[in-house]
């Protein structure tokens, strides 16, 4: 079939982009209900379970209390910034969505229609990725200065030293995959951990420090367990969102989320291979299965975390980020850099 008609092609790509927005939103939805549920067996706890069958409708319940909630303005409150913070947050969050290749091409059987699980391809989609992703800590930095409350303000400047400090180890991660890939295309770099039987990913081919790292690092980066120093509750009763409420609340809630489930996509993509795996030479379709598969265990790996670590002191968070964490990416640079020069691996 011909897409070369510029108002076909434009019509797919709005079309893909409606359908990955709104599969990973109610992905992230179902994650909120699924760690209330987890976090409860491992507390001993039921948890959620009345609105709709074990708690299926509880996200929609969850909706349309903060659709309803009143919504409180502080006085005080440099208001435009106020209210422009969490869509800050929000759109860097949802931004990536578009680069990351959630399968292969999949032809249509009988017909010569094939189409790529990739929104949109380009040559410096890694780039992208991190250059938007950084942008997420604008909107709660600005969030803990607008609202001008003082446990907000210590929330938005532990947020910004903490990107700092594990955006940096979090980048260095990534070098080692790109010496071996040769490109920061993503899809290239899923299509180049495709040997082995669909089992030649970048962690098993010299990538485990790095890996390691990444995991590390992504997780401070999202603000989780046990790197939540910005929202620590018994500190600063909610960080950052302290006076925010109703969908403005929602938002950073979200963003939360979206970024767990975009940081978790990436490590899939960059060292777990994507979409391959055993069989999708034969049956594309059960790459798409396999790329999800493997995001939920990140999924259900922060969830595990949160159930099981305490927070760190702030001390110790910056310690760990500059003394371990970074001495220990860059030694993943010279390996990687070694084992590329003699072409091992």
């Amino acid at each position: 079939m011909n897409f070369d008609n510029p108002l076909i092609h434009a019509g797919l790509q709005f079309l893909g982009i409606f359908i990955a927005f709104n599969v990973v939103l109610m992905i992230v939805a179902y994650t909120v209900l699924a760690e209330r549920r987890v976090l409860a067996f491992i507390q001993g706890r039921v948890g959620p379970n009345r609105v709709g069958f074990g708690g299926s409708l509880q996200p929609f319940a969850d909706l349309l209390k903060f659709i309803f909630k009143e919504d409180i303005i502080p006085d005080k409150s440099t208001r435009f910034i106020y209210f422009i913070a969490p869509i800050i947050a929000t759109a860097a969050a949802l931004m990536t969505i578009i680069v990351y290749p959630f399968g292969p091409v999949i032809h249509i059987p009988f017909t010569d229609i094939s189409f790529p699980l990739v929104i949109t391809r380009f040559d410096v989609a890694l780039l992208y990725v991190l250059g938007v992703t950084s942008v997420g800590v604008y909107g709660i930095a600005l969030a803990g200065w607008s609202s001008n409350n003082k446990y907000s303000l210590m929330g938005g400047l532990r947020s910004a030293a903490q990107l700092i400090s594990y955006e940096l180890s979090l980048g260095l991660s990534l070098v080692g995959v790109i010496l071996q890939a040769g490109t920061l295309d993503l899809y290239s770099i899923v299509e180049q951990q495709g040997k082995w039987g669909g089992l030649g990913w970048f962690i098993l081919r010299g990538q485990f420090i790095g890996f390691i790292v990444y995991l590390i690092s992504a997780i401070a980066e999202t603000n989780r367990v046990p790197f939540d120093l910005p929202e620590a509750e018994t500190e600063l009763v909610a960080g950052f969102h302290t006076e925010y409420s109703a969908m403005k609340f929602a938002l950073f809630f979200m963003a939360e989320y979206v970024n767990m489930f975009t940081v978790s996509m990436l490590a899939t993509t960059l060292f777990l291979g994507g979409w391959n795996g055993p069989g999708v030479a034969q049956f594309p379709i059960l790459g798409l299965f396999y790329f999800l598969g493997k995001v939920f265990f990140f999924l259900f790996l922060y969830i595990w975390l949160r159930g099981t670590l305490p927070r760190f002191r702030f001390d110790q968070l910056m310690n760990f980020g500059w003394k371990f964490l970074l001495p220990l990416a860059i030694l993943n640079i010279i390996i990687s850099a070694t084992l590329a020069l003699f072409n091992i691996i």
